[in-house]
């Protein structure tokens, strides 16, 4: 399924999403310095790894359960990045879903498994910070890389 995201954008779809979906994502980093990143198989752009929180499980469980499907490994959840909820943030699905997406992005670290892209990742890599800006990378993103590298005592609460 395509999906395509906007930001304060006039030519975004209607202003009232049909859905609210609160999601987890986790920065990744390696003892390089270097963040784990996808290249996501519904729009082609790179991000952190990270989805939607099913029913049954805490926040953190849907940021360990999201990073494993993929990327192949096997993380623990170190500490908190931010939360991210602008509704000028709107996804819209080729099915029709227009959805608001309430994101918690953790700090994670890798304790085991296999760098594996997934149905959901085409590609997916360790990469340098300096190399994050020539991704193809929708913004809220790269705020969440920044927030992370800034090595900020407080998370963003935003």
């Amino acid at each position: 399924m395509a999906r395509a995201e906007f930001y304060d954008d006039p030519g975004a779809p209607p202003p009232r999403p049909n859905s609210l979906v609160v999601a987890a994502s986790a920065f990744v980093g390696d003892a390089r310095g270097r963040a784990l990143v996808q290249r996501r198989a519904d729009s082609g752009l790179w991000a952190l790894p990270g989805g939607a929180m099913e029913p049954d499980e805490s926040l953190p469980d849907a940021a360990v359960r999201e990073v494993r499907e993929e990327t192949g490994f096997d993380v623990e959840i170190a500490g908190l990045v931010g939360t991210y909820t602008d509704p000028r943030h709107i996804i819209a699905y080729d099915d029709g879903e227009v959805r608001r997406q309430f994101d918690v992005c953790f700090r994670a670290r890798v304790l085991g498994g296999t760098l594996t892209a997934s149905d959901e990742s085409t590609d997916v890599r360790f990469v340098n910070p300096e190399q994050i800006a020539a991704l193809p990378m929708h913004h809220t993103q790269r705020l969440r890389v920044r927030h992370f590298l800034e090595e900020r005592q407080e998370p963003c609460l935003g």
